[in-house]
């Protein structure tokens, strides 16, 4: 199945623009947004609800009806988008006209798709989406899920006690894993995908880790080898390691992620993965 990825576009119009074009010119079957989609709500013009009215679920639902819904969009938010707007892709979801698979699965043909949108706790303040990674422990220069603010009331149990690795114990029976592509918003710690521009870098002189993705998603990966990862959140690392993909045993593992002006696209085939290409696309 011809499949199109993107993740990180922080609500960047002219971005969601060129690629919804593409996905009119090229009407794949599977498309991949993988978070960190809405804009700062503090310096849009509009409201978020008229940001994601206008720019993101009316071009879908236009895409899904040119290609008699043969195109599907499957959708989670990022450690960036506050969890108080999810209501609205819950009901485009009821609508049909995404399908919002964070901690859901999904059937495509003779595969499935699970999302999952945690990361580990990062150096920001909004926590919605920021979980402990496999023990309650905050790196180097990070501020705890206890600390920060959120959008969304969340019981102090939840925020103390939940773990990635529990999360990722959990959807690892909704599905066979080796049929399962995985829409994660963090990378797998330790890797090409999650290095980030942090060298040289110390708090109160203790260095900061220069990868910052998850480990429990890294031992996921390793231990079950799923058929396809997905990932973003770290926007320098293709940069820095000039690699979008990487194999950890098995399992094929994309970012799309990308710290420059352009749109990045991955483009791949669930029959030939090896074969998959990044494209950087002038937006102006």
């Amino acid at each position: 199945m011809d499949s199109l990825f993107i993740s990180d576009v922080h609500g960047n119009t002219n971005r969601l623009k060129k690629f919804f074009n593409l996905c009119r010119k090229e009407q794949p079957e599977l498309v991949f947004i993988g978070g960190d989609i809405l804009p700062n709500q503090y310096i849009i013009k509009s409201s978020i609800k008229d940001f994601l009215k206008e720019e993101f679920f009316l071009e879908i639902q236009k895409i899904r009806k040119m290609s008699k819904e043969k195109t599907r969009f499957f959708v989670i938010l990022g450690n960036d988008d506050p969890r108080v707007f999810e209501k609205y892709f819950l009901n485009a979801d009821k609508k049909k006209i995404v399908e919002y698979i964070h901690f859901k699965t999904v059937t495509i043909n003779s595969f499935f798709s699970t999302g999952y949108a945690y990361v580990p706790p990062t150096p920001f303040q909004l926590k919605d989406w920021e979980r402990y990674d496999v023990s309650q422990f905050t790196d180097v220069g990070a501020v705890s899920p206890e600390q920060g603010i959120r959008t969304i009331k969340v019981s102090l149990d939840e925020i103390k006690y939940s773990t990635i690795a529990d999360d990722l114990a959990k959807l690892a029976i909704k599905a066979p894993i080796e049929k399962t592509i995985f829409l994660f918003h963090a990378p797998p710690h330790n890797s090409l995908l999650d290095r980030a521009s942090l060298d040289g870098v110390k708090v109160d002189h203790a260095p900061v880790d220069t990868h910052i993705g998850s480990i429990a998603i890294r031992r996921f990966i390793e231990n079950k080898q799923p058929f396809l990862t997905l990932h973003g959140h770290v926007h320098e690392s293709t940069r820095l390691t000039s690699h979008f993909m990487e194999k950890i045993g098995k399992t094929f593992c994309f970012s799309a992620a990308h710290d420059g002006p352009e749109l990045a696209l991955i483009r791949f085939n669930t029959e030939n993965l090896k074969n998959a290409s990044r494209e950087l696309i002038d937006i102006s």
